[in-house]
């Protein structure tokens, strides 16, 4: 009887085995297509060869000291358990003001104000609170890679319109000959990564006119808000309030603090809008870290910090760009974000996964290829480095770069 038993036990795990293996075999993945981000290969490969990694957009200088220690403090006092869903108070109430001062439109922190685990939740909780099946979603290429599948998740469908290369403009002709009546959302991502491009004010005009008496909405997507520079102005759309009225618009502590790991991000809009919003972020996340959203509410009273960040990062790819002056790489114009763009043409006519890759294990420096961020993976033999980064990094990437 024992043995009769275990008899029947081994097949009925086999059995199960069976079937649990064919389940696997035939599942129909949602997105049938998608690859590794090219974020993450770039940056195992950087870390594999040990090269200088140009790559993935986070600096390599840690956040301010003083963060840091309210961090701890917050901790200390007992601030570990789940926040209010929509973020601790003071950080919304933070937010607003900020918001306020720089842009002149007022979102109430108890009703329009959401905070996130990153801005890259905000951004598909967005997309997913409002795109329903056969939706149009206009997004502009080359395009941060979690903006379609996050579209295609709903059952939306992208429609894509490319940048100008080489200064990346919207083309605004073509922008009208893609949108139609069943444009349900337009993703625009301004300061814009990964070409550093920036919106300007006939953007905005064209924009408004484009999506007036349109039941079309927007998710701006305004991470890189702060880095700016040759003293432009952000235009954000929260500035507009033509356009403010049918945005989320998203932003990201991360990029502001030097804090990118610690994942914090938030959403500006309307009540209506936020309600949707809230009700797919309670169950993605729920809530975001504790601790870190209070030492970032009183962080935020030192506006010298992200009003200086300008300057900050202007001297880093002023840096970038002179350490460069006698490569053979050709930068195109950089007007935002922390990201610069060359042109190898002159040194190889290779694609640019394939010279990316050689750069890497070759002569120690990563970067991102450009046509992983394009649906048709178009290449202009182009490469993004990012200069967030020490100036003894920047100074040891750019001797590699200048003996190609």
């Amino acid at each position: 009887m024992v043995f009769a038993f275990s008899m029947n036990k081994t097949l009925t795990f086999n059995s199960n085995h069976w079937c649990l293996k064919a389940a696997i075999m035939h599942f129909q993945s949602k997105l049938p297509d998608l690859e590794l981000t090219i974020f993450a290969v770039m940056t195992q490969l950087a870390i594999k060869h040990g090269a200088i990694n140009l790559s993935q957009g986070f600096p390599d200088f840690d956040t301010y000291p003083e963060l840091i220690a309210l961090v701890e403090r917050y901790m200390r006092a007992g601030h570990n358990q789940y926040a209010p869903m929509q973020g601790v108070m003071p950080l919304r109430e933070r937010i607003a003001e900020k918001v306020y001062d720089l842009y002149g439109t007022q979102y109430d922190p108890a009703t329009e104000i959401t905070v996130t685990t990153g801005a890259t939740e905000s951004v598909f909780a967005a997309i997913s609170a409002v795109v329903l099946k056969d939706d149009e979603v206009i997004i502009l290429e080359p395009a941060y890679d979690a903006y379609a599948p996050a579209v295609q998740l709903n059952g939306g469908i992208p429609v894509y319109l490319q940048l100008k290369f080489p200064d990346y403009n919207i083309d605004w002709n073509e922008f009208k000959n893609v949108f139609n009546s069943k444009t349900k959302l337009i993703i625009l991502n301004y300061p814009h990564n990964p070409t550093g491009a920036v919106l300007t004010k006939e953007d905005i005009d064209h924009l408004s006119r484009i999506v007036e008496n349109t039941r079309t909405l927007i998710v701006s997507d305004e991470a890189y808000e702060h880095i700016i520079f040759d003293g432009r102005q952000h235009e954000s759309i929260a500035r507009h309030p033509q356009l403010a009225q049918r945005c989320f618009v998203i932003c990201s502590f991360g990029k502001t603090y030097h804090t990118t790991g610690w994942k914090i991000g938030y959403c500006l809009a309307p009540e209506p809008l936020s309600i949707e919003l809230q009700k797919i972020h309670q169950y993605l996340t729920f809530a975001s870290n504790t601790p870190i959203q209070l030492a970032y509410a009183e962080f935020m009273q030192n506006k010298d910090l992200y009003l200086g960040l300008p300057k900050f990062y202007q001297q880093k790819r002023d840096l970038f760009l002179d350490l460069l002056g006698k490569s053979r790489f050709r930068p195109l114009p950089c007007k935002g974000t922390y990201y610069q763009m060359l042109d190898y043409s002159q040194i190889s006519d290779e694609p640019d996964v394939v010279f990316a890759k050689r750069l890497t294990v070759e002569k120690g420096v990563a970067a991102i290829p450009p046509s992983a961020l394009y649906h048709q993976k178009d290449d202009h033999k182009v490469l993004r480095f990012c200069f967030a980064k020490k100036s003894e990094t920047l100074e040891s990437a750019a001797e590699k770069l200048c003996r190609i």
